[in-house]
């Protein structure tokens, strides 16, 4: 069987986290966080990071409301999903991401990561969150 590293995105207006797969898809490492002057700069430079971390996959959190439905949110991610396929050759998945921020935020609470600090890594953690959400998802 042929193992792939995978690319996370947690596409956010401001801040993007990115998180990466081992190769044997069992682990998501947060990698950090990128800042881009809007969707196509931010296309390029989660391209960037996909190439220079060999991921085979990218895939996007997709916040999808509670209910089922989709939102404003959810729709900027596809948006997103479909410039970034535009872009490149590597299959793009978007992936139900409901409760991941909140789940980072409950980990951060756990741990006392406040102020800058907790801004700083609350994206790449989600990111890392929707990765090991979705290699777990795929691996059983």
């Amino acid at each position: 069987m042929a193992y792939i590293k995978i690319l996370a995105v947690d596409y956010g207006d401001v801040r993007t986290g990115l998180a990466i797969s081992d190769a044997l898809g069992m682990m998501a490492n947060g990698i950090g966080t990128v800042k881009a002057k809007g969707m196509h700069e931010l296309c390029d430079i989660v391209i960037d990071h996909a190439q220079k971390n060999g991921a085979g996959k990218i895939v996007i959190g997709d916040p999808v409301n509670m209910n089922g439905t989709r939102g404003p949110r959810s729709e900027k991610a596809q948006l997103f999903a479909g410039f970034l396929r535009e872009k490149t050759d590597l299959p793009v998945e978007l992936f139900d991401e409901r409760c991941s921020t909140m789940v980072a935020h409950t980990y951060l609470d756990a741990t006392g990561t406040h102020g800058k600090k907790r801004k700083d890594v609350v994206d790449t953690l989600s990111a890392q969150i929707i990765l090991q959400d979705y290699l777990d998802r795929h691996r059983s």
